[in-house]
């Protein structure tokens, strides 16, 4: 009897210790983690990587993380460097790689997502899609996808609408936001991220597009005078991906518990955390309404028209949406049309 209950905990605790991820030594991986001056990283990615992950698999994962604006490498290099084994894990903007993946620009199209809802509901559409991509073109894993907030205008000079831009100098993070800005007359300016404040300083640009709380936090808000908050740059997306080799390197049961953490913990946060910061951006931005992540700027709110929502659609549907499906081939339109076209009832033709 005493044999019987000894073997039966012995069989408890065996099956117990199964369940259980755990890594049989440790393993440390490089992460690279997107902007870390913004709110994103702060609330979300880092401790994902310095306390969830770790904690989930008892001290053995061992993550070193540093950020986009530390290993200075711009666009999709910091893919291709996790490619040949440099890094396992990256975090950064989808429009940052869209010259070595054009199919990717088909997620962020201006104006497609006009609120956090359509947004949320485009990305999941999209997220197969995106996956057979990334693996086809870095060799990664796609682990989530989150936005930043609403991608709206900083001007250093007087704007009033989108038909001020005419003649302007816009830095746009990716070539689907500068093709808009041109067809209203303005020329598209790539300005990495960290440089644009400066660029905006010393007249280098007259207009600049991204996140509302993004852009207040790199310190736009100081720099510029005027702030149009319509979405004419997307929502930024920022992906996180996986080198294969790394992610195969689990087992069944880690790779869940993976997926299970990043799902729970950084991007269902992040989504509903992307709305607020938004309106956050634009309060601190302008000093009207409260400010919770410090000292208000005052830039002037310019109002959106109805007249330049509907502008920006046409846009969208004579010059954006054709140009990028005449660059991603047939097969990615058809792909589109049967993800996100159906989401927001618009279908692309390569013509």
């Amino acid at each position: 009897m005493r044999r019987f209950i000894l073997t039966g905990i012995v069989v408890v605790m065996f099956t117990f210790l199964l369940a259980l991820p755990l890594l049989s030594q440790e393993k440390a991986i490089r992460v690279v983690g997107s902007w870390g001056n913004l709110a994103l990283h702060k609330k979300f990615e880092r401790p994902l990587w310095t306390e969830v992950l770790p904690q989930a698999f008892r001290g053995k994962l061992k993550p070193v993380l540093t950020t986009l604006e530390q290993v200075k490498l711009p666009g999709a290099e910091v893919l291709r460097a996790m490619d040949k084994g440099v890094f396992d894990v990256v975090s950064t903007v989808v429009d940052y790689v869209v010259s070595d993946a054009p199919e990717l620009a088909g997620l962020d199209l201006p104006a497609i997502a006009p609120d956090i809802e359509t947004a949320r509901k485009v990305v999941e559409a999209y997220k197969p899609v995106m996956a057979d991509v990334l693996e086809r073109t870095f060799n990664a894993k796609l682990l989530a996808v989150v936005p930043y907030p609403a991608q709206v205008l900083f001007s250093k000079v007087e704007i009033r609408g989108l038909a001020d831009l005419k003649g302007k100098k816009v830095r746009a993070s990716g070539w689907t936001t500068s093709k808009f800005v041109e067809a209203l007359g303005a020329t598209g300016v790539t300005i990495t991220f960290s440089e644009v404040a400066t660029a905006l300083q010393r007249g280098v640009v007259d207009c600049a597009v991204t996140g509302s709380l993004s852009g207040y936090s790199a310190g736009w808000g100081e720099v510029s005078k005027y702030l149009y908050p319509l979405p004419i740059g997307g929502w930024d997306y920022v992906m996180t991906v996986i080198r294969l080799d790394t992610w195969n390197s689990f087992s069944a049961e880690e790779k869940k518990m993976i997926e299970k953490l990043v799902e729970e913990k950084y991007e269902k946060p992040a989504w509903a955390d992307a709305d607020d910061e938004t309106q956050q951006g634009i309060n601190c931005l302008t000093g009207k309404g409260e400010c919770k992540y410090g000292k208000p700027n005052s830039l002037i709110l310019v109002e959106v028209s109805p007249e330049d929502i509907q502008l920006a659609r046409e846009i969208l549907l004579e010059q954006v949406l054709p140009a990028w499906a005449k660059q991603a081939g047939e097969d990615a339109v058809k792909r589109w049309n049967e993800t996100i076209g159906k989401v927001i009832g618009l279908k692309a033709e390569v013509k």
